[in-house]
């Protein structure tokens, strides 16, 4: 661990002088992940999740000239990008391939190289190693009152030189007053590589953002993000993530509900299988009155693989009339499948609503036998059972009409996949 924090910060002081934004701010980051090296399993919130498999790779800088390869080069991720009519943007190894992007006529966007700006860095979490390399992301901005559409955010990662490479995407998301947009987020990758985006999110007053999450990495890939919302008065944010690939994948979701009124949503599916590991930890602070919190979480395990959930609901004080709720239920398809569930709740306010829970078990016997006994075969009817279990979290995200046939078609499709997948 201790060489892996070295080689990093070796990285950033060979950068530094090249990369945009306050180089304060980065020399700030870089002296605190110094001190504190990459999370270790001693830290409570890294208690179920190590990251020394991470650490026994040594990760090199993308090639400074990858915005400048072929698309023709790239066949594989050329078939991977879905087909959708939509405004997107592509980042290739963390970097923005404009060639490759379909701008949006109702958003501002900008990409981090161009409009650089860092936001504090928390303690205990990979925003200090992300703080100090981010090289380029997303930009997005809504005007008020603006409904900007659907929106897709691709994330492509590329090992064609046989060599492990290491990105930190800066995506910011900002939406005015009484502003909609629905961004669908896509990580896709071959070999192995480390992924570490961090999302900052501001959700105006009555603003409304949808953010689907596909994360379907190389299976030989890392994959550590961190979302950071603020939800303003009788604002939405409603998230879902599905993780699908990756060897080692961790998402922290820290939402602050900082207006009366705001929702948070924050529903989540895995498929894994083999020595996969993915976890799944959020912190959702209610500061005002009246806000709610849906968290409901699945996990499909099999092989050797192991899920994780750690679920937080922090009431402050005055925050009166808060309603939150989190399930996290575990379908384990093999005896060496583990889970790790830790529902929390804190609670410093009186007139409030909150309630967690957490399942585990195996699929039903009756059900299979009675699939089977209608002359369904047991492969069939296991994936029946299976989907079935999924589309209960996937069923709550709520996506504009004139998208969702496409994109629950694409999501259906890599659900397939990741059954056929789990099912070997």
């Amino acid at each position: 661990m201790q060489s892996a924090t070295s080689s990093f910060l070796a990285r950033f002081e060979g950068l530094k002088s090249r990369l945009p934004g306050d180089l304060d701010v980065r020399e700030a980051a870089c002296e605190r992940f110094g001190a504190t090296g990459l999370p270790s399993r001693a830290i409570e919130a890294w208690k179920y999740t190590s990251l020394k498999p991470l650490a026994e790779i040594s990760f090199a800088e993308p090639l400074s000239d990858a915005s400048d390869i072929d698309p023709a080069h790239l066949p594989g991720f050329i078939a991977l990008l879905p087909d959708f009519d939509l405004p997107r943007l592509v980042f290739l190894d963390g970097r923005f391939r404009a060639d490759l992007s379909v701008l949006p006529e109702l958003a501002t966007v900008t990409n981090f190289a161009v409009a650089p700006r860092l936001g504090p860095f928390r303690e205990g979490t990979l925003d200090a190693l992300n703080t100090m390399l981010a090289e380029d992301g997303a930009v997005i901005n809504v005007d008020p009152g603006v409904d900007a559409g659907t929106l897709l955010l691709v994330n492509l990662a590329q090992d064609t030189r046989g060599r492990p490479v290491a990105f930190h995407p800066r995506h910011r998301i900002r939406l005015g007053a009484a502003a909609r947009l629905e961004l669908v987020e896509i990580a896709l990758g071959e070999g192995i590589y480390l992924h570490n985006p961090v999302f900052e999110i501001e959700v105006g007053d009555e603003a409304r953002l949808t953010h689907l999450r596909l994360q379907n990495e190389s299976l030989h890939a890392f994959h550590l993000a961190s979302v950071h919302a603020q939800v303003g008065r009788d604002a939405v944010y409603d998230s879902f993530t599905l993780t699908l690939g990756s060897r080692l994948a961790r998402v922290e979701m820290d939402v602050r509900l900082a207006g009366t009124g705001g929702t948070a949503h924050l529903n989540a599916a895995q498929m894994l299988a083999g020595e996969q590991h993915g976890d799944f930890t959020t912190c959702v602070l209610h500061q005002a009155k009246s806000c709610g919190s849906r968290q409901t979480v699945k996990n499909v395990l099999a092989g050797h693989s192991r899920g994780v959930f750690q679920g937080r609901i922090e009431v402050a004080r005055g925050a009166d009339k808060t309603d939150g709720y989190q399930m996290n239920q575990a379908l384990l398809l093999s005896p060496d499948a583990e889970i790790d569930s830790k529902p929390e709740l804190e609670i410093f306010a009186d007139d409030v609503k909150c309630s967690h829970g957490a399942t585990v078990g195996a699929l039903d016997e009756d059900q299979l036998f009675y699939l089977e006994s209608r002359g369904i075969d047991g492969k069939t009817a296991r994936a029946i059972l299976v989907r079935a279990f999924i589309a209960e979290a996937l069923e709550k995200l709520t996506l504009a009409p004139d998208s969702e046939a496409v994109i629950r078609a694409y999501l259906d499709a890599r659900i397939e996949a990741g059954f056929e997948r789990i099912a070997a």
